[in-house]
């Protein structure tokens, strides 16, 4: 149960909302009106510590001068079924946007095809991105090298690595998309973020300091490090996904990330990968959607443990979580709102009222 101190702002309040505050430091229209539906959609799906939370440090960082407002972004690189785009340090969202739809041409060429980007920058949720794959009936996969390192080695202290997230979308047809969406840490920096605005704790298994110890203080972060998922296994997931995302792209990883938290006027170089295949190119597309189906339907009919009432699949919560958010609109505690009102004053554009 929500709070009673949780408020709702509506979708299209949201998206005017970003889109004044963007313009307001001379982001482009068509850019700020693009970039707000891409940020709203990342809240749509829950992911509340990539949407419209973010705002503020996007627009600290385009005032401190860390963002290009009128990039070329470009193919720079292209030669069959893959291409390297160069986001020339624009806003994220916008380098991604382009890489799904260089993407989505590729498949017609290919019926698979493999898409990098460098100069990049801090884009969202990454299921918007494969959500837009699975929603033109392909298999979308997403890789990305965080934009700051919380995260040691296996075993070490140095922060060496970030969140570096992965997604995969499947299509389904008319039945929702199965959809995993997953940092390679137990908790996404950026719900350690959300913690600390609403003065919460975090859960012991989040974050450790540099003794081992757990750390439950959000605003202790910096002096410890994320944990990964599946302990080993996920360090290991997490360097391969800096490989392929970083390295490959020659994108920043490693000691060469910058965090942009703290540096908001350098150049990130955000390294980010799009994978899109089509199902057609391995047989009938129907009826790969209707094992994808008869697979959801096994699993969710599958027998359950004690005091286990269902057994869900990747991307059902996410599901009813946007059809409840366009209907009620996105949440937004006390903390958030002051934030972005905070913001309003700065941009010296109309307040939030709920």
């Amino acid at each position: 149960m929500q709070s009673p101190q949780i408020k709702y702002l509506s979708i299209e309040a949201a998206q005017s909302f970003i889109s004044n505050a963007f313009q307001s430091v001379q982001v482009p229209k068509v850019d700020a009106d693009l970039v707000a539906k891409l940020m709203v959609e990342s809240d749509l799906a829950g992911a509340d510590g990539h949407g419209i939370f973010r705002l503020p440090a996007y627009l600290k960082r385009i005032r401190a001068g860390g963002i290009n407002l009128h990039p070329d972004i470009r193919i720079e690189k292209e030669s069959g079924a893959t291409a390297l785009i160069n986001g020339d340090n624009a806003l994220g969202h916008l380098v991604m946007n382009k890489a799904v739809e260089v993407a989505i041409q590729k498949v017609k060429q290919h019926s698979v095809c493999w898409i990098g980007s460098h100069y990049g920058n801090h884009s969202g949720a990454a299921s918007v991105y494969v959500r837009k794959l699975a929603d033109a009936g392909l298999v979308g996969i997403y890789m990305a090298v965080g934009n700051a390192n919380h995260m040691a080695p296996w075993g070490g202290i140095d922060l060496l690595l970030s969140t570096n997230p992965i997604a995969i979308a499947v299509p389904t047809g008319n039945h929702p998309m199965v959809l995993l969406d997953i940092a390679t840490t137990v908790a996404a920096y950026g719900k350690v973020k959300v913690a600390a605005q609403k003065g919460e704790s975090i859960p012991d298994n989040w974050m450790i300091d540099r003794q081992g110890q757990p750390i439950t203080d959000p605003t202790k972060s910096s002096e410890g490090s994320l944990l990964p998922i599946g302990g080993y296994k996920g360090y290991g997931l997490a360097v391969m996904i800096g490989l392929l995302a970083g390295s490959l792209n020659n994108a920043a990883v490693g000691k060469s990330t910058i965090d942009f938290n703290a540096h908001h006027d350098l150049i990130t170089n955000t390294g980010q990968t799009i994978i899109a295949v089509d199902p057609s190119a391995f047989g009938d597309k129907d009826a790969f959607i209707e094992r994808v189906i008869t697979l959801v339907n096994d699993l969710k009919n599958s027998s359950t443990l004690p005091g286990v009432k269902e057994i869900r699949v990747p991307g059902e919560g996410a599901a009813k979580t946007i059809a409840q958010r366009m209907q009620t609109g996105i949440p937004l505690t006390p903390e958030l709102l002051a934030s972005l009102n905070s913001c309003a004053n700065e941009c010296n554009i109309a307040p939030l009222k709920l």
